[in-house]
């Protein structure tokens, strides 16, 4: 087994073994926003939060901005979940926009593990080290206590986001429902305490704890017990007239029949017993096909062949153009 390797299992083992256990929970301490994170007052009810994400050009409803102002008041990680594309990872984005903070994003796959995710030594630079100092004749325990020095470490997003100095940022964690349940169950552990133990630097632990947005598209049920650990929130499909809005306010020149026959066709497409639905994000790239092919007007011929841009799989684009697609497009600009 290589060293590297022994390295990212030796972590796996020990990365939390100097930790202190979660204390039992004791009653719940609400604090003003202030002492939670460095925020303007605009944040101080759902309202201004939900303002606060128009002016990022984020469409919420009351219930998001209700969980989004929770997080930041209680304060507790926020775990978003929906189908792809309706906008979970965004909230992360316009949060830290908001907030005028750092994002730190952790991107969660299959395999992912504690070294890829907290840190890791750099293992060719010590090699290195260890030769140069053998060269210059350093003695052998000065040389390691160097390369076990911080100067080594490898920082990755959960240590980035612990170390952070200044304002809390905003730690994203995305598709946790990638990752497997081993990986789950570390993260449940650093959400109970916001600390990481190095053995050879020692504990480190978050001045100001991350303010914490976990997406999933619930590919796979993540355990009750890191749900109970979160606040939750489900954002489903767009209204037509959410939709619309949202559609006026990211695409900078379409005008408002357009924008409303779009949002008319998604609704109704996704009726339709398809492979994969299209999300917002879609939607958007259609809208934006649109808009440069100089159109102001939705159409059987334009919407055939633009249909690439909201589905994604030709088992699906197929059905529409063989059965819906006259008849999606006359519904959309009948109710324009």
């Amino acid at each position: 087994m290589s060293t590297c390797v022994l390295h990212a299992s030796w972590l796996r083992r020990n990365c939390t073994a100097g930790a202190e256990r979660p204390k039992p929970a004791g009653r719940v301490r609400v604090r003003p926003l202030s002492q939670v994170i460095d925020a303007p007052a605009s944040l101080e009810s759902v309202d201004e939060v939900q303002a606060a994400l128009g002016t990022q050009r984020y469409i919420a409803e009351p219930s998001l901005a209700t969980a989004v102002f929770l997080a930041l008041k209680l304060p507790k990680p926020l775990l978003l979940e929906g189908e792809a594309g309706v906008g979970k990872t965004e909230i992360a984005k316009v949060l830290a926009a908001i907030l005028q903070t750092d994002l730190i994003r952790l991107q969660c796959y299959e395999g992912l593990d504690v070294s890829h995710a907290v840190y890791e030594w750099n293992y060719p630079r010590q090699m290195l080290a260890i030769r140069a100092a053998e060269s210059t004749h350093e003695s052998r325990e000065a040389a390691m206590a160097e390369i076990f020095s911080e100067d080594y470490l490898i920082k990755r997003p959960l240590l980035q986001a612990i170390e952070h100095r200044g304002k809390a940022p905003v730690l994203l964690i995305d598709e946790i429902d990638r990752a497997d349940e081993e990986f789950e169950a570390f993260l449940l552990e650093l959400l109970s305490d916001f600390q990481v133990t190095v053995p050879e630097i020692g504990t480190m632990k978050a001045e100001y704890p991350p303010i914490v947005i976990i997406t999933s598209n619930r590919t796979r049920e993540l355990h009750d017990a890191l749900k109970r650990r979160c606040l939750y929130h489900w954002i489903d499909y767009p209204t037509i007239e959410k939709e619309y809005r949202i559609v006026n306010s990211k695409v900078e020149g379409i005008n408002d029949r357009m924008a409303l026959q779009i949002a008319h066709f998604i609704h109704d497409l996704r009726q339709v017993d398809l492979y994969k639905l299209p999300g917002v994000a879609e939607t958007l790239d259609w809208a934006a096909a649109l808009l440069a092919l100089n159109q102001r007007e939705l159409s059987t011929e334009i919407a055939s062949a633009t249909l690439g841009a909201i589905l994604k799989h030709q088992e699906d684009i197929q059905t529409v153009r063989k059965a819906k697609l006259d008849d999606l497009v006359a519904a959309a600009t009948r109710n324009d």
